[in-house]
């Protein structure tokens, strides 16, 4: 495991640390679930009663899919083994497909808020680009017949069920509850909607692949088509005044929320303190949700809109939520904002040897974690899925000399080296792994073979907005260093 796992970060000793224990926790977690949920406190307390959320296919499994793959298999088979009681959900919600949990030890829906819970669909989402995941990065034919291809199905079925075709031409999804657990159920999410549409292509992409198999599950030629076509005409709402994309429909035009009072009467966290009704009816994000969007459907944004939209929600999110640091990090690297990336990744990684919330005595943030690994290889390494190949932009934060960091792809070992103004690929396998790497201007795409580095140059992202402010008093603290 740490012979392709391993991060290596030369210039910050106290990040090196916590982003071993970070691994060590999520690989605890998931390395031996064997068919079982992995919790959201993994073994390590009471936290959660145990139960299992959408963080496991969005934040744990990207890691061990990277670095423990046959981990990451097996949580995903847990998941099809509990279809028959996600199909019955879905049948008592009048729809058809599968209605996977929110909240679950072994399948059954354990959240009695429906808001937060029934309302929040994306889960199926999630658990669907896992699966899609998991076969592009691995390749296992055997594991998409037989596992991918039924959670594909299923949840596209889903969509089609709960979506519908407006007068506008477009595909919405309305009613849900995106991941900003302080705005339920609206309609359009643009992160839900980005993920069903992706959901759609990869269920029809993969009965394409498996005739038989997706026969087998009563799918015909004319639900493939139409996965498709829904898919194409997703409705992905944009404010034209403010030049920003919505978190979702009508978002940007709700009345902002009193930050400064907040900050004042020492209300963080907001949901210990106001009452939903009010957190409903106001522009304020309790955890990334439009920035987890440009995350992980990054081809859905244009660069510039991506640096509009971070300054724009940077400064109504208030990370109420374990699980925003690290996608702040993200795509704060991603749009040039780098000191303020190292932060939020310093965020997610010490959340609990800081014990930041207060509440680490629960159990660790196994989510937390995972995210910081996402925030070094997908923030600084610059790591996006573009299909048919991963690429890549590195980068270096302030104070740091070197980062190193590995991934499995596709059964090979591949090494990435960035340094000052440059950057070494190296894989350890029998076959050449191809990759790209992004510049201001261009992409190059090459193949990297077994024992022959491949060095290229990169230069740093340039920023095109100021610095983004966040609400007051929930700046990132910069993480302490060792003297």
């Amino acid at each position: 495991f740490w012979d392709a796992a391993d991060v290596k970060v030369e210039g910050n000793p106290e990040l090196q640390q916590a982003v071993r224990f970070a691994l060590f926790h999520v690989l605890q977690s998931g390395a031996r679930a064997e068919r079982r949920a992995i919790p959201a406190k993994g073994l390590t307390g009471p936290g959660y009663d145990g139960h299992a959320f959408w963080d496991t296919e969005m934040f744990v499994l990207p890691l061990l899919t990277a670095t423990a793959p046959t981990a990451a298999a097996d949580a995903l088979r847990w998941r099809v083994t509990t279809m028959d009681l996600a199909k019955e959900r879905a049948r008592t919600l009048r729809l058809r497909g599968a209605a996977f949990p929110w909240r679950t030890i072994r399948g059954q829906e354990c959240s009695a808020y429906w808001p937060a819970g029934t309302a929040a669909l994306h889960v199926n989402a999630g658990i669907a680009a896992a699966a899609a995941r998991h076969v592009r990065w691995t390749r296992d034919a055997d594991f998409e017949r037989d596992w991918a291809l039924p959670l594909l199905v299923e949840t596209a079925r889903l969509w089609n069920a709960v979506g519908y075709d407006g007068a506008d031409g477009q595909f919405h999804i309305d009613g849900v509850t995106g991941p900003d657990e302080y705005t339920a159920v609206i309609d359009d999410n643009s992160y839900t909607n980005l993920l069903a549409a992706q959901n759609l292509t990869a269920a029809a992409a993969a009965a394409r692949r498996w005739p038989d198999a997706a026969s087998a599950l009563d799918v015909d030629p004319v639900e493939i088509e139409q996965w498709s076509e829904r898919a194409d005409r997703i409705a992905l709402p944009f404010n034209h005044e403010l030049g920003v994309h919505e978190q979702d429909r009508g978002f940007t035009d709700r009345a902002t929320w009193d930050f400064q009072r907040s900050a004042r009467d020492d209300e963080y966290p907001l949901l210990l303190h106001a009452p939903y009704f009010l957190l409903y009816r106001k522009q304020v994000v309790k955890q990334a949700d439009l920035v987890l969007a440009m995350h992980w459907a990054s081809d859905a944004f244009t660069q510039e809109e991506k640096a509009r939209n971070f300054a724009y929600y940077e400064r109504l999110t208030v990370r109420d939520s374990s699980l925003s640091a690290s996608t702040q990090a993200v795509i704060a690297a991603e749009v040039g904002h780098l000191a303020l990336a190292a932060d939020y990744l310093g965020e997610a990684v010490e959340m609990d040897l800081r014990d930041l919330e207060h509440n680490s005595g629960d159990g660790l943030h196994i989510a937390s974690l995972a995210g910081g690994w996402l925030a070094v290889v997908a923030g600084f390494g610059g790591l996006r899925d573009a299909g048919d190949r991963m690429c890549f932009r590195p980068q270096l934060p302030p104070g740091w000399t070197r980062l190193r960091f590995g991934v499995r792809i596709t059964g090979q070992r591949l090494h990435v080296d960035i340094s000052e103004g440059t950057v070494t690929y190296t894989v350890e396998g029998t076959a050449p792994v191809a990759i790209a790497q992004l510049g201001a201007r261009a992409r190059a795409e090459f193949e990297v073979r077994p024992n022959k580095p491949v060095t290229r140059k990169w230069k740093p992202v340039k920023a095109i907005t100021p610095t983004p402010t966040q609400p007051a008093g929930r700046a990132p603290q910069p993480a302490p260093r060792l003297s």
